[in-house]
C-alpha cells in the first residue's frame, strides 16, 4: 500500500491537522515509512510466542479491597462550588 498526496491530504483533515500543501509530499512520505515497517513487523515469525505485558517478569503486588475511609460526604463537598443536596452541583449543558 501506497499512500500519495491526496490521501495524507484526507488522513491530516481527518485528524484535524493543518498542512501546508508543500509540506504533504513530506508527510506521505512518512507514511509510507510506517507502512513499511509494519510490513515488515507482519514478516515476523510469532508462532508459539506467548504475548507479553511487560518486559520483566513480575506480579503486582496485591492489597485486600476493603474500605479504609469513607462516610465523608461533607468534607468531601466542602471544596465544591456548587453542591445541593449532598451532591455536586453543575450548570445544565442540555436544553
Amino acid at each position: 500500500m501506497s499512500i500519495d498526496k491526496a490521501t495524507a491530504a484526507k488522513v491530516a483533515k481527518l485528524a484535524r491537522i493543518k498542512v501546508e500543501d508543500d509540506a504533504l509530499p513530506a508527510l506521505a512520505e512518512e507514511f509510507n515509512m510506517i507502512l513499511g515497517f509494519i510490513e515488515q513487523l507482519n514478516e515476523v515469525d510469532v508462532e508459539g510466542v506467548k504475548p507479553m505485558t511487560s518486559v520483566t517478569p513480575q506480579r503486582l503486588k496485591r492489597r485486600v479491597d476493603q474500605i479504609t475511609d469513607g462516610d465523608q460526604q461533607a468534607l468531601v463537598l466542602s471544596n465544591a462550588p456548587d453542591a445541593r443536596e449532598g451532591f455536586f452541583a453543575v450548570p445544565k449543558v442540555v436544553e
